[in-house]
Formats: structure tokens, sequence, C-alpha cells
């Protein structure tokens, strides 16, 4: 792993993060009325209006304003919002290739797991979720931080291997001056996750004010945090973001078994690190190629194309893909989180 990089992380209420919540808990409700549901479905939110759009092919219905209204509540937010939704079935011509077994597009997805942290993650980017996720949970659970609000982000840079930099950009009420803010967050929960603070700058709300958040600050999209959802930057990304995708899409269910394998590759002590690269055309089962090797440089791509199907039907059966487990890989990563199936270890 590099010696010098930078990762983040946002939390739940991000804007970006909003919208991939709501696209994955329509795709859970889909996939808990119909576990053969296609679900192609993005959302977008932008100053008190939220659009959701895609193609869906299922044998149930789901009221997909209410489960957006329903998300944004959860998460939070309080203010009235205006949703539109508008969703078709999908296109004939791509559900014909899938049908046959065949992938639900063309492209290329990667995965990655190092033995450098319990995670088998970066360290950083392990390190970086738990700041996020720390954030949420003083906002929910401790009454000395009710003056937290949903938006926020951070950030870890690395150099030489130690952390130089920590920032932490929170959303707060406007009856909590910045001193005292910075002193509790580094008290209750950069001084808890990062451990030893001396020759480590710790940068605040660095513009001095975060009052305002969420939608009414900013716009949203779903799949716009696709390098917080996986491996933040460090390694290659294709490109396909995961929310709101059925696991017929190998933007995600590839992604999903490419992990899966190097997280076993590491853990069967074969590599101490692991990157897969697959590649895909749309209707078509095999993949046009399986590539895989260690940090040291070794070819692997013999020992994982013998020991893991990536044929988009054998991922969804090896990995029980069709179950409404969507919604919680939303936020905080898709890798590192216990009780995913891509995040088993025994395959060997």
């Amino acid at each position: 792993m590099k010696q010098t990089y930078t990762v983040e992380s946002v939390t739940s209420g991000h804007p970006d993060k909003i919208c991939d919540q709501i696209s994955d808990a329509i795709l859970d409700a889909y996939l808990a009325k119909d576990p053969y549901s296609r679900v192609a479905v993005e959302t977008f939110g932008s100053h008190d209006l939220l659009v959701v759009g895609g193609e869906v092919t299922s044998g149930g219905s789901v009221d997909a304003k209410a489960i957006a209204r329903s998300v944004y509540r959860d998460i939070g937010y309080t203010d009235d919002i205006k949703i539109i939704a508008n969703i078709i079935q999908q296109s004939p011509d791509i559900a014909q290739g899938v049908d046959a077994g065949g992938a639900g597009d063309q492209g290329i997805m990667y995965g990655y797991a190092t033995g450098e942290s319990p995670e088998f993650l970066p360290k950083a980017v392990a390190l970086v979720h738990k700041l996020t996720q720390g954030l949420e949970h003083l906002r929910k659970k401790d009454p000395e931080c009710a003056w937290l609000g949903p938006d926020g982000k951070a950030q870890i840079t690395i150099v030489g291997g130690k952390i130089k930099a920590v920032l932490v950009s929170c959303q707060h009420s406007d009856s909590i001056d910045q001193t005292e803010i910075r002193e509790l967050l580094i008290k209750k929960l950069i001084g808890p996750v990062i451990g030893d603070l001396r020759n480590t700058e710790i940068l605040v709300n660095p513009t001095g004010k975060f009052v305002v958040g969420g939608f009414v600050a900013d716009t949203g999209l779903t799949g716009r945090k696709i390098m917080v959802d996986t491996y933040g930057g460090l390694i290659p990304h294709g490109g396909g973001a995961f929310s709101g995708k059925d696991p017929t899409k190998v933007d995600r269910s590839a992604a999903y078994m490419a992990r899966f394998a190097a997280k076993n590759i590491v853990a069967g002590g074969f590599a101490k690190e692991c990157l897969i690269s697959v590649a895909y055309a749309i209707g078509r089962a095999d993949p046009l190629m399986i590539y895989a090797q260690s940090g040291e440089g070794k070819d692997l791509s013999r020992l994982v194309a013998d020991r893991f199907d990536f044929r988009p039907e054998a991922i969804i059966e090896r990995l029980g893909l069709r179950r409404p487990i969507y919604r919680e890989t939303a936020v905080y990563g898709h890798f590192g989180k216990k009780g995913l199936p891509w995040e088993e270890i025994g395959a060997f």
C-alpha cells in the first residue's frame, strides 16, 4: 500500500448519501416483494426537491415516494420536501441477455484486500469511516452532542505511513461555537478513533461555520461517492456505481465478488494484499477477463479463476444477493462491514 495518500468518508446525511440510501431502500423493497426484481433506480435531490427515476421489472409494487420520505426522516431531516417519482419498466433489449444469465451491462470491476487492518482494508480507509460513523453515533446517542446535524465529512492524510492530518467537518446548530465543537470532537471522536494525536494536524470545520447542510445547501445524486463506497481511490475503479442496482448488474455484484475473492486470497495466506479486476460484455455470462495480482506483482489469476466463479448467476447464488440487504451498504463503505456475504472468510 502507498505510504502517502488521503482518503475521505461522509455521513448518512450528506446529500449524495441521502440519494444512495433512498435508491437502495427502494431496491430492498422490490426484492422483499420479488427476489428476482430487476431494479435500476437513481435519486436526485436539490433544494426542497427529490426526484426518483429508473427502470424496474418486478412481480411486486412499492411506493417509492413513501420510501424516499421515510428514509429522509430516518436520517434526521425534518424539513418538508417535494418528491417526484418516475419509474418505468426495464428495456426488453437489456432483459433478453440477462434472462439468459448474461451480465446486465459491460464494464470493468475491481476488488481489493490487504492484511493491513482487521477489516482487510487500508488502515486509513477503515479509520475514516469510523470518524463519520462516530459523528452519527454522537448525534443520535450523546445528549452533549445534540447540536450535531446530519451532514458531515471526514478526511485522513497519511504521509510516510503515519497519520499527518485529520479533518472533520460537521453540520451543527447555530447555538454552539467552533472552539467548543473542536474540543468536544477531539475528546469524544477524533482521539478515541485515531489514538495518539501528537504530530497530527487536526482540522475541525475549517470554513468556520457549517450550520446549513443537506439539500438546503447542496445537491445530491446517487452514485457520486464511488470512491467513498470502495477503497478511497487507492486502487483503480471501473466507474460503475452500486446503489439502486439489483445484482444482475455486474457493476455491483462483480465488484462484490472481486472483493470476496481478494479478501479470501489474503485471509488464506496467498498474499499480503490482492487486487482483482474482471471485465464483462452485456448479455454474456463468462467474463472477458479475470486478472489478479499480489502486492508484490505476482500473478494470481489462475488461482482466482480456479476457485471463484464470476458468472453473474453464480455470483448471485454464492453470495445470496437476491435478498433485501442493500440499504445498510449505502453508507460508510460497502466493504469491511461484518455480516455482509462478500465479507465472509472461508472460501477455501
